[in-house]
């Protein structure tokens, strides 16, 4: 009679882990194939390395020079802090735009096709984001030093900071691949990041400090996950932080609020994204 009671146990735990085993391996196959496709396209990475540097470049040079800091400091490294934040977000653009393409070019279909893990394709595309985001990181960082950006605080805040911003990198991958699955097709995705993800990056202290904003949008700026991946930059690399002044907990505990803020799309829009894409291969 024990071994009837522990077999099931056993097996269960063993089938559960070679599906979980099995699906990280459909994951790893369709990143392969989506790194294989940048490297014979590279223009796929001009969204993440040229947009980025432009907006440096126009803020810091022509737009810079009006805007003061109300603790003073240099306006180059405050933007840059807060650009870390922006660009990982736009991450959610990009993705939308890329599920939506595979659906309208009918690759989805072929894969639903194959006998791979539903939630492969989505997880692939979504690692395959996350390392061209680590390719604009470095680009963000390299355009950061040459327009006088700096980190001031050690190593160890540094990394903290780069992994805080993949971080949320890897969670607005999660809520772009649930949008692109909403659309039928890369054009409605393109607006939805014109629409919702721009204003986002936007109506925050990427740009300038919430002080001087109207009130009501202040509070949506404070409370916005770009404010706090930018806080958390600004503070661990050493740069111009006027949100500390702020006595709001996302502003006092900006490290906290973008790994609440990450968790909590993660755990939303993962599931949501792999639903979605589980009704339609049943259709």
């Amino acid at each position: 009679m024990t071994t009837t009671l522990i077999s099931p146990d056993i097996d269960t735990t063993e089938s559960a882990f070679s599906r979980l085993w099995w699906a990280l391996r459909n994951a790893l196959v369709i990143t392969r194939r989506g790194i294989i496709r940048i490297v014979r396209e590279p223009s796929q990475l001009l969204d993440v390395t040229v947009q980025p540097v432009i907006f440096i470049l126009l803020f810091v040079y022509i737009f810079g020079s009006a805007i003061r800091l109300g603790a003073g400091g240099s306006y180059a490294a405050y933007l840059v802090g807060g650009m870390f934040g922006m660009a990982m977000v736009q991450t959610a653009s990009g993705t939308a735009v890329g599920v939506a393409t595979d659906m309208a070019t009918g690759l989805i279909d072929r894969f639903r096709s194959l006998p791979m893990a539903r939630s492969a394709v989505l997880a692939g595309r979504v690692l395959t984001d996350l390392l061209t985001q680590v390719i604009g990181l470095t680009v963000l960082v390299v355009t950061g030093l040459c327009v006088g950006w700096g980190i001031h605080n050690g190593a160890g805040d540094a990394l903290e900071a780069f992994g805080l911003i993949l971080l949320i990198a890897f969670a607005m991958t999660w809520v772009g691949a649930w949008a692109g699955m909403l659309v039928k097709d890369p054009e409605a995705a393109q607006a939805i990041g014109f629409i919702v993800f721009l204003p986002i990056s936007f109506v925050s202290n990427t740009f300038v400090p919430t002080q001087s904003m109207p009130s009501w949008i202040r509070t949506i700026a404070e409370w916005n996950p770009v404010s706090a991946v930018a806080s958390s930059c600004r503070a661990l690399f050493g740069n111009p932080n006027p949100s500390t002044a702020i006595h709001v907990w996302p502003m006092q505990h900006p490290e906290l609020a973008t790994e609440a803020w990450s968790l909590g799309l993660i755990v939303i829009f993962a599931p949501l994204a792999v639903h979605l894409y589980g009704r339609k291969s049943s259709k």
